[in-house]
């Protein structure tokens, strides 16, 4: 079931009451989230450098790799934008579609993250290895485990508006889960930056 938004007053998603306090909820709950990664980069920050008897990391991260890894999340948050604005002109075939590109990309940078992950521990950097690659582990995983749950999140969503239509409270639901997914690019920008590009010229340069 398809509903036009062209001369609603209001997005779909913020229509009914239940669907406005569960995005006003949300946005609380990114709140706690900050907090999280705001911990954990700290942690990461700390320990920069105690590597041990370990391998350093300019002699682990490959520019390439996470160069694929940065397009593939970045490019989901952009069809990810394409679904909201194809839901909120009322197309749930449009929505479907960037939806289960959005997912397909972050599967695949799933993907490309555990052959990291594997990669690490093969040339001997894993969680016991030093405080530096446990903090690095923790950072990084613990954002893995949340494009993971995105992943399955928005497939439970998306299950969702099939069975139902697009209605306030699914369209709500669909909008929440974009406000995730691009929650986790943000995140992973700075990861991006503080922790790849900045350990390849601290330990490289």
């Amino acid at each position: 079931m398809e509903m036009s938004q062209k001369n609603s007053t209001s997005p779909l998603e913020y229509q009914s009451e239940t669907g406005r306090l569960n995005i006003l909820g949300f946005w609380i709950f990114l709140g706690a989230e900050i907090a999280l990664f705001a911990t954990l980069f700290g942690t990461y920050f700390a320990l920069t450098g105690r590597t041990a008897n370990g391998p350093l990391p300019g002699e682990l991260f490959e520019l390439k790799g996470v160069l694929i890894e940065t397009f593939l999340l970045l490019t989901s948050s952009f069809t990810c934008g394409l679904a909201i604005h194809e839901m909120r002109n009322g197309n749930q075939k449009g929505l479907m579609i960037w939806m289960i590109t959005t997912l397909l990309m972050g599967v695949s940078f799933l993907g490309f993250e555990i052959t990291e992950f594997v990669h690490y521990v093969h040339e001997g950097a894993s969680l016991s290895s030093s405080a530096f690659w446990s903090a690095f582990f923790v950072l990084v995983g613990t954002h893995g485990a949340h494009v993971t749950l995105g992943v399955f999140w928005i497939s439970f969503v998306l299950i969702q508006v099939r069975k139902r239509g697009l209605t306030p409270i699914t369209s709500s639901k669909v909008f929440i889960t974009s406000l995730y997914w691009h929650f986790l690019d943000v995140v992973w920008i700075f990861i991006f930056t503080g922790v790849y590009l900045i350990g390849m010229v601290m330990h490289n340069g």
